[in-house]
């Protein structure tokens, strides 16, 4: 897939033994992302990184050293709810 790709240092088989998800994925990047904040508030994410897992995603953002956690909508977009500071411990949050 074009622009799927997976955090340096980081492996397809870490991510699965460390969220559990023995599916997850790297996921193409061309989609639409946003934080979710509330029902009027709303930001648009660039995602450098997207990772899949099942119904919910990871996004690491272009400039961002942080993750958001979101859902994966039927349409492939992504709305965001929560973020960390540290890919293990989101991973863990799943």
């Amino acid at each position: 897939m074009r622009g799927a790709r997976l955090p340096a240092g980081w492996t397809l088989e870490a991510i699965r033994n460390i969220s559990g998800d023995q599916e997850a994925m790297a996921l193409d990047t061309e989609r639409s992302v946003e934080w979710v904040a509330g029902p009027e508030c709303r930001a648009r994410i660039h995602p450098e990184i997207v990772l899949g897992f099942h119904g919910l995603c990871l996004v690491k953002p272009v400039n961002d050293e942080d993750w958001y956690m979101g859902s994966l909508n039927g349409d492939g977009s992504v709305d965001c709810w929560s973020a960390y500071s540290d890919l293990h411990e989101a991973l863990r949050g799943l």
